[in-house]
């Protein structure tokens, strides 16, 4: 192993490990601490983890996963089916999975399971209803000890079984050390050092002056100093202002039609993110399985102007529509210039700002919105979009009153169809579908940087160490042979 690598992050920390997080740089410093059943790939595809192999039925109801052998956590425990049956017991629990605004996330797939070690090397999981995509809960289903999972001082000195073992933690950083034993192979560095520097500037310029080796979550449209080496990639979570289709005027899917035809999004882009981001055209991301997405082909104000006139608003229509100040930290120079834009339909806007970000998002989970509220969709799977907001038989947190019997019919299909080349079309429909009648106003995706010093691109190949989601991805550096 070589040396050490020096990671500078907006945010450092430890949460409870199967709290439900999509920020890529809570991620990074799970995924180098503990193992899951599989872990995503850098296409997004998923790999053996944990588990060397596993099975389900045709009616995607039953899993069964074989561990590897002799696996261990960082403290020498035994890492067997019991364990990995605890914790994925542990994620049924109602006090389990908080994310903000929206408890107990993982319970709703897995309430019903049963759960089983059926020997020391096998864990099976049954459900209750068929769940194809499974694999996009338990990729976050960290393995945890039991005996020290819920003890409250258990995030002071966590222990996993990672591909790093945690050394030191504060509350500006974390250092790790290489887990010698790792299933996965030789980690690439003897010891990781995350360090919280929270202006992408100040990121970006320790590592031009060699306090950092690399740093995430900067302006792929800044200057970048002499020395440090840029990877550009696109951030998978969606902006979106979600439509209120439970009243109102955009109950009507002509009007939620004509605002995504009408708006000009490589504008938005230019106007809110300095042109750092690329055009959304329907509920997910171009790199999410199952997507279908067309090309961008710019504003369509006549034919907007001509959905609007055929919904019986011809003459003019106001909408009201709700902003937070942050996340997205661009939200008001992006509803300033569609307030603009719509202004080009016949749309007046009534804007609401609301300063307080965990209020605004109780306001969105209890459905308090006007007509149209900024926020964003992030996990990475078709499959928990459209079932945890837009199934309107469940009435999710997120849920907006949107309902497409079609949509949840291929849901349904989709459910149960194991074979992933036969899931995806379906996916690839229901795409299309929420475009022809979208919950949602799509714009876009941030493009944002990592920063690299040389040595640490060469030894991390760069884009190749940033995956599909956006995880800066340490434990998938392995080294072969002696050093």
């Amino acid at each position: 192993m070589r040396g050490s690598l020096v990671i500078a992050q907006q945010r450092v920390g430890l949460r409870d490990p199967h709290d439900c997080s999509d920020q890529a740089d809570d991620l990074a410093i799970l995924e180098t601490l503990f193992d899951a059943l599989v872990r995503r790939g850098p296409d997004g595809r998923f790999r053996p983890a944990l588990a060397q192999s596993w099975t389900v039925s045709d009616d995607a109801r039953v899993w069964t996963f074989r561990l590897r052998p002799n696996l261990r956590f960082h403290d020498g425990a035994l890492l067997d089916a019991e364990a990995v049956a605890f914790s994925i017991c542990r994620m049924q629990r109602p006090d389990i999975g908080a994310t903000l605004g929206a408890p107990s996330v993982w319970r709703q797939y897995l309430a019903d399971a049963e759960i089983a070690a059926v020997d020391r090397a096998t864990v099976r999981i049954a459900l209750a209803t068929p769940i194809a995509d499974l694999l996009d809960i338990l990729v976050s289903g960290y393995v945890l000890p039991p005996d020290l999972a819920d003890r409250a001082d258990f995030l002071k000195a966590p222990v996993g079984s990672g591909a790093y073992r945690l050394a030191e933690i504060s509350s500006d950083a974390i250092r790790m050390t290489a887990n010698p034993d790792w299933h996965g192979g030789r980690p690439a560095f003897a010891d990781l050092t995350w360090r919280r520097i929270a202006a992408a500037d100040d990121r970006i310029a320790a590592v031009a002056s060699g306090g950092a080796d690399v740093a995430t979550r900067l302006e792929p449209s800044a200057p970048t100093p002499a020395g440090v080496r840029l990877a550009d990639y696109v951030d998978p979570v969606s902006i979106i202002y979600m439509f209120n289709c439970r009243s109102g005027p955009l109950q009507d899917a002509r009007i939620r039609r004509a605002l995504n035809l009408g708006i000009d999004r490589q504008a938005l882009i230019r106007a809110s993110v300095a042109g750092a981001g690329a055009p959304l055209a329907g509920p997910v991301s171009g790199r999410h399985f199952g997507a279908a997405p067309g090309v961008d082909a710019g504003p369509d104000i006549a034919g907007a102007r001509r959905l609007l006139a055929e919904a019986g608003f011809g003459a003019g229509l106001t909408l009201t529509i709700d902003r937070p100040t942050s996340l997205p930290d661009e939200a008001a120079p992006l509803t300033d210039a569609l307030v603009a834009q719509f202004a080009h339909l016949g749309v007046a806007c009534d804007v609401r700002v609301h300063a307080d970000r965990v209020a605004y998002a109780e306001m969105v989970r209890d459905k308090r919105i006007g007509d149209m509220c900024l926020f964003d969709s992030s996990p990475m799977s078709f499959f928990r979009v459209i079932y945890e907001k837009l199934d309107s038989r469940r009435r999710g947190a997120w849920w907006q009153g949107y309902a497409d019997d079609q949509v949840e019919t291929l849901l349904d299909r989709a459910r149960q169809t194991a074979d992933e080349a036969d899931r995806a079309p379906i996916y690839q429909t229901a795409y299309r579908r929420l475009t022809a009648s979208p919950p949602w106003l799509y714009l876009y995706n941030r493009r944002r940087g990592i920063g690299f010093s040389g040595d640490a691109f060469a030894r991390l190949q760069g884009s190749a160490a940033v995956r599909v989601d956006g995880v800066l991805d340490l434990a998938a550096a392995v080294r072969a042979g002696t050093d």
